[in-house]
């Protein structure tokens, strides 16, 4: 919207938003495929074998960075000494996403590296996972559970309820904050996107948290159920990528009247127009 253009908050958000819809077409698709019509593409392509598991991660670390960032700068803007409102400008916002999507394209090249196509002896098709014990350790017990879960949930959890009580604190200070009404509801927007987080992150970090327990004895029957369980909290997780357009909706007035206006012009500028029949009938005398 043009109105948060200059808002660096607003300018996360964007970039998540972006990423997450990157995220939707290479992740939560080919989950829907595999495990609602058992069709999976990366068992017959080597090349998305290696690309979807690359693009998945640098899409959710760019994802949870932007996140992160945003809750870190409502912090800072709502915090009564002014010194730190000089770190809420778009120049450097702009500065940090394109570093941390550097750092991350980079530190998710070992997924194209270490994902490829096997062929078990028990099945005619190829496989495509993990060809390395060590990068599986790394990914199961630091990567999945601290990088995209724990970490990011513990951050955003912080500064979120920092900026909360920043807030709170606003109407009993001495020295009234005076803050614009923009940047009063891009508050409210990231503070609602950290309780949809904590809501949709926590039961697959508890999860993995579960799974990685060694020497478990487990039937069977406790193992689908697990199963079952699995599937549900990776859909739940994937509520991250989906919410943020439904949260701004009903949480920004602003962002609903532009959303209304733009969709309006939109469609009155592709609807054919009415031919004008009226005619005037020239005088006979």
């Amino acid at each position: 919207l043009e109105t948060f253009r200059q808002s660096s908050c607003a300018f996360y958000l964007t970039i998540m938003s972006i990423v997450n819809t990157f995220h939707l077409f290479t992740g939560l698709l080919t989950f829907i495929m595999m495990n609602g019509f058992t069709i999976n593409w990366t068992n017959t392509s080597l090349f998305y074998c290696k690309f979807r598991p690359f693009c998945v991660q640098v899409c959710i670390s760019i994802s949870f960075s932007c996140m992160c960032l945003a809750t870190i700068d409502q912090f800072l803007a709502t915090l009564s000494n002014t010194r730190w409102h000089q770190f809420n400008n778009i120049k450097l916002a702009r500065s940090i996403v394109t570093g941390i999507t550097i750092i991350w394209i980079l530190c998710e090249i070992p997924f194209i590296i270490y994902y490829g196509n096997t062929l078990p002896l028990s099945a005619e098709k190829f496989n495509c996972i993990m060809t390395n014990d060590a990068f599986r350790k790394y990914y199961n017990y630091f990567h999945g559970l601290i990088l995209s879960n724990i970490l990011p949930l513990s951050i955003v959890i912080l500064f979120g309820i920092l900026a909360y009580r920043n807030v709170q604190k606003i109407a009993y200070r001495t020295v009234p904050l005076v803050r614009r009404e923009l940047d009063k509801q891009l508050t409210v927007m990231v503070l609602v996107q950290v309780f949809y987080d904590t809501i949709a992150l926590t039961p697959l970090a508890i999860l993995l948290i579960y799974n990685d327990i060694p020497d478990k004895s487990l039937d069977a029957c406790a193992i689908a159920i697990l199963n079952i369980f699995t599937t549900l909290f990776t859909l739940l997780y994937y509520f991250h990528f989906v919410g943020s357009f439904f949260i701004y909706i009903c949480v920004s007035k602003r962002f609903r009247q532009q959303l209304i206006h733009v969709l309006f012009t939109n469609v009155n500028r592709y609807r054919p127009r009415p031919l004008n029949n009226n005619q005037i009938q020239p005088q006979t005398s």
